[in-house]
This record gives structure tokens, sequence and C-alpha cells, in this order.
């Protein structure tokens, strides 16, 4: 049988402690309980299953507040499964108490959750919330929409419909957060030398506009891997980690970060890679494979995320995933990504210094062979689209550079990624 997971739990009898798992369901993402399976996954049963359907759903109307949407079977094994549905009215509470799912595991949710679970409830998120601050002023903002936007000033009605001031005047935490000066956790950046004993620089941006953090993190990033190759007449500027996955990483952990955490993004930056740390797990509803797909975009503070893309900050919301694995498509190196409960993690590694002098012909392999991918000449040249003597001259040059190895005999060959 299936392992009990984030979204599964198994019961051999009808018990009370079940219910916890119902709060943990109606407050994140919904989920199954089995009644009749064993903790080793064996099929026993319920024997009295009419009386036993009864019971459970007493236990739930009578144990669980507010009522949580869910639904009942029995099942030809004899077991029951109850179904039961993410809600809208939350926190669903079990003893006064919300719970969540670990994995497995159901325990009791934190402070923190249970204020998120009540502004979900109340359909309000962290942004959206009054600040106690009273006279903030937007001087970064209105220089920044007055250059990207042509406005002539930043008045009350664009902050309203920026949804950065209330209709009755009151300002907001999206409105703190892109104020001048504020109360709110920032980024603190640190640049190590030769292990992380040796800090070479550290940069605190903190008590100023999430613009002006932005602002200073890109010449951060450009002091560190960014420089100029002249060769002739000609000056070139050489990333040696791609602008545009480092801009759409820090825009990304700007965007989605928990702000009520009283944490800082960091900024870690290595000779061979940046890492980004961003407080805050993934939205709820949103798979690990979905945010690394960007199949799905959930923001998690949306007001702050429309100020950036008017700003062109960013250009197209649930495309920052896709956009910095774009940037490393002709790269041997790949970007990381870690996934925890309480912060997401990505990993931004120097460019193969290797490839930086490649042709198109070239890049285009290395991009077709990308992933760890093994293909046959054929292969490769339907899908680059270059002819058979093409491809091999292609293949053999990135052969000598030591960058693509063969495998096989001449007609059997395989290609790969050293």
């Amino acid at each position: 049988m299936e392992r009990e997971s984030r979204y599964l739990e198994y019961k051999e009898s009808v018990t009370r402690s079940f219910l916890k798992t119902i709060s943990a369901y109606a407050n994140y993402s919904g989920g199954k309980v089995i009644f009749g399976v064993t903790d080793n996954y064996k099929i026993v049963g319920i024997e009295h299953l009419k009386e036993s359907c009864e019971q459970i759903e007493t236990m739930i109307n009578d144990n669980i507040n507010p009522a949580p949407d869910y639904s009942m079977q029995v099942n030809s094994d004899n077991t029951i499964c109850v179904t039961v549905n993410e809600g809208l009215y939350k926190p669903y509470l079990y003893k006064n108490k919300a719970y969540k799912r670990n994995d497995s595991e159901t325990i009791e949710v934190d402070r923190f959750e249970f204020n998120r679970l009540v502004m979900e409830g109340l359909n309000q998120t962290f942004e959206k919330q009054d600040t106690k601050i009273k006279n903030l002023s937007f001087h970064t903002l209105e220089e920044e929409l007055i250059s990207k936007l042509n406005i002539h000033d930043l008045n009350n009605d664009i902050l309203k419909t920026l949804d950065l001031m209330t209709s009755d005047g009151h300002y907001n935490k999206a409105a703190e957060l892109l104020a001048d000066h504020n109360d709110m956790p920032g980024i603190e950046m640190v640049k190590f030398g030769t292990d992380i004993n040796v800090i070479k620089e550290h940069l605190s941006l903190k008590g100023i506009s999430i613009l002006t953090q932005f602002s200073h993190s890109m010449d951060q990033y450009r002091r560190y891997y960014q420089y100029e190759k002249i060769e002739g007449v000609n000056r070139e500027t050489v990333s040696l980690i791609p602008e545009n996955a480092f801009r759409e990483a820090v825009a990304n952990a700007l965007i989605h970060r928990e702000w009520d955490i009283a944490e800082d993004i960091r900024v870690l930056m290595f000779d061979d890679h940046i890492e980004i740390i961003s407080p805050g797990g993934l939205p709820n509803g949103i798979s690990t494979q979905e945010y690394l797909n960007g199949q799905i975009s959930l923001l998690r503070n949306p007001i702050i995320g429309n100020v950036f893309f008017r700003l062109n900050y960013i250009e197209k919301f649930g495309t920052g995933i896709r956009r910095i694995n774009a940037a490393y498509q002709y790269s041997l190196l790949k970007p990381e990504y870690s996934i925890y409960e309480n912060s997401i993690k990505v990993l931004l590694p120097v460019i193969d210094n290797n490839l930086l002098n490649l042709n198109d012909d070239q890049k285009e392999i290395i991009r077709i062979l990308g992933n760890s991918r093994v293909l046959s000449r054929k292969q490769i040249s339907e899908e680059s689209g270059f002819n058979r003597d093409k491809t091999i001259r292609t293949l053999n040059e990135l052969i000598r550079k030591n960058i693509v190895k063969k495998a096989g005999s001449t007609k059997a060959a395989k290609y790969s990624i050293l």
C-alpha cells in the first residue's frame, strides 16, 4: 500500500486521535484518513461499518470548529475513507488548537502559522494589513514610477490604484515595505573569500525601501561577478553568473518571502556560486514540482508583485524559475533549488569558464545534451536541425575542448557531456 504522507493517514480503529489530522487537512491542502489499516499498512477493515461511519461523523461535527468540508465512503475491503477538502473559513480548530501535517506526522501550528491561518480565513494577506506607521515617504518609489511609467508625481490616487492605501487613507504593510524607511526585515549580503571563515564584505540592507534593497543587491552582484573585457576597440561586459538569473532570484525572494518572519533574506556570495535564501517555504497549494516547473504562480505578496511587474523588475508572473534556468541553458553547471518547510534556497553557479567562448553551434549542442542526456549523432542532428557534416564537426570541436565525450563504435556512437 501507499505509505503515509502529508496527504494520507491510516488508522486501525476509530479513536479521537484522527481529529487533529482532520484539522490539519482542513487548514492545509486537504487529505485522506483511511480507517481499518494498521501502522504496518496491513488492511484489517472495520467490523461495524455503519456504526463506525456515524461515530466518525459525530466526532468531526462535534469537535472541529468551524465544520470542515469532508466526505466519507466505505470501500470494498471494509475500510472507511474520509476525504477532507481544504476549507475557506480557517483556522479549523480541534480543542481550540490548529494543526498541520509535517510529512506523515500531525503537529500543532506555531503562533506565526496560526496568525496566517486567521488572515487566510479573512481573505487577507500580511501585506494588506494596516501599518502602525502613519507618516511614510516614497521618494524612491516616486522616482521609479516617474521614470518607468511617465507619471508626473506620486499622489494618493496612484497609491490607492497600486493598492498601497485603503479608501480611508490608511497605509498597509506593502506600502511600508516600499517606503523610503521602514521597520521590516531586509537583505543580508556576505562576500566570502577562500572559505566561510574569510569574509571580504558584509552589507546589511535594512530599514530601507525594498526597491533600494533590490538596486543595491544588483550593484553588489555586478561588483563581484561582472568585469569588462577589451578586445581591440571593443569593450564587452562578461558575467560570471548570468545577470538575469541573479535578478530573478532576488526579485522572487522579495515577492514570495514570508514578511511576518523576522528574518532577513540572505545572499551568500562565493567565488564559484551565489546562494539566495528566502524565509518561508512554498505558498500553500503549490507542490515542489509545480514550483520547479514554473507551472503555477501563487503570489504570496500580490501587491508587491504587481509593483515589481509595473516597474519591469520582473517580466511576467510565474516565469522566474524558467527564466533562471534559461540563463543557464548553455552551461554545464545548472542552478540548484532546495525547498524546505520554512525557507527556499536558490544556488546559482558560476558559468563554466571553458564555455564562455563557444560559438552558437557549439552552444546549441550543449543545450541539447543538457540534463545528462546521452544521444546519437542522428538524434542530435534532428533536434538541432544541423546536417550530418555540421553535427559531426561541431561534436568533434567539443570533444577536443574536453566538454563532450563519445562512447561506442562509429556507427553506434553516443554523445554526452563530460
